[in-house]
């Protein structure tokens, strides 16, 4: 079985070490021969480090690397049985490539795109035969993150969409389906976490340090949102969330914000670029948080509720199944619970009003509670046994 990967940037150069590995051959192209340099350099110094760490056999290190080739035409796409695109998040420009790739592969290859955020129904339009087109959306780095989002367009068949996951499945990755609705599930859902909490320091609740803070030592999640921000990139994180916020008609639960955008103007695009909403200069000094627990444990509350009430409203809209967007949030971001068992834990009634204080003092449709919950809290029910 052959995949051809297209862009050799860090996210492709993942895909296909994983495609590797699990002993597919991979056809990387790339239109920049200095990124196809680097990309096997990298390849080859992440092989070493896992073979000194005895993670995988000098042979097996090998195999992997025999397992993928470099190209420069599209052409060589001819023995394809999948094709993955991952470059830059423009629609036209990866249109375009599609264009250009379809005629080149048989008939029942599967194409498919690697996006983030964009629309997958728009992509399959500019195919000949959509019905083959679909979403196969991997975190970075994808040899280290297990999910990977699955999403049919509109136009995929149904046997496209089973094969696409079998084949995922079978590279030793976790697999969700989502609807392919803007931000899919993870990047839909996870919108709160960065938001509510630059709302918090925009109103000058509390600093910077003290919501990372709370919520990676209340809440028990590994990093708090600035310091993942940051860890992310700004250019890549604001324009997931400028997009999902275009693409939901500009709903006021996903407006961006001021602060986020100012960085990303002002080039300050975290750890990458040195400086973001910390300094990562070598005699920076990191600030302190102010370690209140009263304080920390409303920062935690308020931004899992709002967290809640977006899974809520996923699985409201049949996005996707409760398992997938536990599931999803679990091994694609790593929060520390699933966060609709999480919500049965706190309880469904303590949900609806926690949303309906902050709708409460507000008055913003970004406080709006989702009907489920407020059907569920009526019910007395939750969402697992």
């Amino acid at each position: 079985m052959t995949v051809g990967i297209i862009g050799s940037g860090s996210m492709g150069s993942g895909i296909a070490q994983v495609a590797a590995t699990a002993d597919w051959k991979v056809l990387v192209y790339d239109l920049s021969k200095e990124a196809i340099e680097n990309s096997q350099k990298k390849l080859i110094k992440i092989l070493a480090r896992l073979v000194e760490k005895g993670r995988i056999s000098k042979e097996k290190s090998l195999n992997i690397q025999n397992n993928i080739s470099y190209i420069n035409d599209f052409e060589e796409f001819a023995p394809c049985n999948l094709i993955i695109e991952a470059i830059i998040e423009n629609t036209e420009i990866k249109k375009k490539v599609f264009k250009k790739v379809e005629p080149l592969v048989s008939d029942d290859c599967i194409i498919a795109s690697n996006t983030s955020s964009l629309s997958i129904t728009s992509l399959a339009a500019s195919l000949e035969t959509p019905e083959r087109f679909i979403g196969i959306h991997f975190f970075n780095p994808a040899p280290l993150m297990k999910l990977v989002e699955i999403i049919p367009a509109v136009q995929t068949k149904s046997q496209i969409t089973e094969k696409a996951k079998s084949i995922i499945d079978a590279w030793g990755k976790l697999t969700v389906l989502a609807k392919d609705t803007p931000g899919f599930i993870v990047n839909k859902v996870a919108r709160p976490f960065y938001s509510e909490a630059l709302r918090i320091y925009e109103e000058s609740i509390a600093n910077i340090p003290t919501i990372d803070w709370a919520i990676t030592h209340i809440g028990g999640f590994r990093m708090g949102p600035f310091t993942l921000m940051d860890f992310i990139g700004h250019d890549v994180n604001y324009i997931v969330t400028e997009t999902v916020f275009k693409a939901f008609y500009y709903d006021g639960r996903y407006k961006p914000s001021f602060t986020q955008k100012r960085l990303v103007e002002a080039g300050f695009n975290g750890r990458k670029s040195g400086r973001g909403f910390y300094d990562y200069s070598a005699n920076a000094t990191a600030p302190e948080p102010h370690k209140d627990e009263t304080k920390g444990q409303k920062i935690v509350d308020r931004i899992v509720a709002m967290l809640i009430n977006e899974a809520a409203d996923t699985l409201q809209y049949h996005i996707a199944s409760k398992e997938d967007i536990d599931l999803a949030m679990t091994k694609g971001v790593n929060y520390p619970k699933g966060l609709l068992k999480w919500a049965d834990e706190i309880g469904i009634e303590e949900c609806v009003l926690r949303m309906d204080a902050l709708f409460e003092e507000y008055h913003e449709e970004r406080y709006r509670c989702s009907p489920l919950l407020r059907k569920m809290a009526k019910q007395d029910s939750t969402f697992f046994e």
